[in-house]
């Protein structure tokens, strides 16, 4: 169909607008991105059988403003890359995108932080007792109510007064199956969780 110039121009300047922000994204993506909304466009208005400047504002107002439609693309390509990588690094990144969008990424964020964190100290627990044999392991410490709390170490200082190594040499095969296997875990509900939230998002 044609289109009044007026209403052209009005979208290729929003689409430029918005190829401006897809900063990160590969150039092949962007213009893929670009050209499947230009024809979302002009598809709608095929079938209303009539273009107007006015009706192409409505339609662009309804997608949104560019800014906010490039994050969305930003972020479902983040995801995405963390969907197919299942890099930790790759997938806390994703994450922090995410989290700045919803509340239900920032949770799975929190989630993940955790399950890496446990899992690398409990890696390196595990390193650190091969160095530190006397000093580094599972520890109970007294606490100031005369109460026992377990206790990480990684072997940096002397032995805690009145303290007990709980797992000795154990923690050695214990922290690497427990915290790889942590690790592997939190990975995989991460990515349950993204690919769960991008079919659940339907971009133009």
């Amino acid at each position: 169909m044609t289109m009044p110039g007026d209403a052209q121009q009005r979208i290729d300047i929003y689409l430029g607008r918005l190829r401006q922000r897809l900063r990160g994204v590969k150039d092949e993506e962007v213009r893929e991105i670009v050209e499947e909304l230009r024809s979302h466009i002009m598809d709608k208005f095929a079938a209303s059988g009539e273009a107007t400047a006015a009706g192409v504002d409505a339609a662009l107002a309804a997608l949104g403003s560019p800014e906010e439609l490039a994050s969305q693309y930003i972020t479902d390509n983040l995801l995405a890359r963390a969907e197919v990588s299942r890099s930790p690094l790759q997938i806390l990144k994703s994450l922090f995108r995410w989290a700045s969008l919803s509340v239900a990424g920032f949770f799975v964020l929190l989630g993940s932080i955790g399950g890496y964190f446990f899992g690398i100290v409990l890696m390196l627990v595990a390193v650190a007792k091969l160095f530190h044999p006397r000093t580094a392991g599972l520890w109970t410490l007294p606490d100031r109510a005369g109460d026992l709390e377990l206790s990480f170490r990684l072997g940096f200082g002397n032995a805690p007064v009145g303290g007990h190594d709980v797992l000795g040499w154990w923690i050695v095969p214990i922290g690497w199956l427990v915290g790889c296997g942590l690790v592997m875990l939190t990975t995989h509900i991460a990515v349950w969780f993204v690919r769960k939230y991008r079919r659940s998002r339907v971009l133009p």
